[in-house]
């Protein structure tokens, strides 16, 4: 399993419109590609103001190939749509996860 894990730093002016789409809109037009089979945001913890709040935003994923699919046929597509929506008061770091152990 991997996970492809977008960590968003929203400024705070426009972080309620951006969880809220992120919930409504965004994670299932995500999921209706077929590259993921799960998805899931957590919000970043932390006592520092630095003008907004970040978030970190799980894609759960089968195998790379389905990955590699995703970033061919649709991130680029996503990216632009986000920044339409928000410009530039959302900075983004991505980061691949490969799950070695998961206990219970």
């Amino acid at each position: 399993m991997l996970i492809y894990n977008v960590t968003a730093h929203v400024e705070f002016k426009i972080e309620k419109e951006w969880l809220l789409w992120m919930k409504q809109k965004h994670l299932s037009e995500i999921l209706a590609t077929k590259k993921f089979s799960k998805a899931k945001i957590f919000k970043i913890i932390s006592e520092q103001d630095q003008g907004g709040a970040s978030y970190a935003v799980q894609y759960y994923c089968k195998n790379k190939n389905l990955l590699n699919d995703f970033f061919k046929d649709y991130a680029n597509y996503f990216q632009k749509k986000v920044e339409k929506k928000f410009g530039n008061s959302i900075l983004f770091f991505e980061t691949e996860l490969q799950l070695i152990e998961a206990q219970s």
